[in-house]
């Protein structure tokens, strides 16, 4: 395993701080990945950072970073859709995490199920970004890093 976190980011999460504000905030992915580095780089360890709104790109790079220390994702709707993704994160060796930046389960029935969920070591949802944070402090912590 490597010293790196994966942290994958689906559809729409690229127009983080334009795209619906009341719910998602007024960050930008760039500054989510700013302080996703730094929150690493405290814990001693990388960070892979990548967003893209196709499925298979996604997947791609979920078979790319296998070897990753662990991974964050934050799927975005394909959490709900893709047993692909799903299957795909079922190769990784380190712990996931899930990240949700609304309490999805305070929003539309179609959002209360994840096929990532089952996979997780963890779901982090309604903490708006902070959850990205503690979703690294979970991994490290599994990992064997005091946090």
């Amino acid at each position: 395993m490597s010293a790196t976190i994966a942290v994958l980011n689906g559809p729409n999460l690229n127009l983080l701080g334009e795209r619906e504000p009341g719910i998602y905030g007024s960050e930008t992915l760039a500054d989510v990945e700013a302080r996703c580095r730094r929150t690493a780089e405290s814990l001693g360890y990388a960070v892979e950072f990548r967003q893209s709104n196709s499925e298979g790109a996604l997947i791609d790079a979920v078979h790319e970073l296998r070897g990753s220390a662990g991974f964050v994702v934050n799927l975005g709707a394909y959490t709900h859709t893709s047993i692909a993704l799903r299957d795909a994160l079922a190769t990784v060796s380190g712990p996931i995490v899930e990240v949700h930046i609304s309490n999805t389960h305070a929003r539309e029935a179609f959002r209360h199920v994840s096929y990532v969920a089952p996979l997780a070591a963890a779901v982090i949802a309604g903490c708006g970004t902070l959850g990205y944070d503690f979703a690294i402090q979970v991994i490290a912590h599994r990992l064997g890093a005091k946090t």
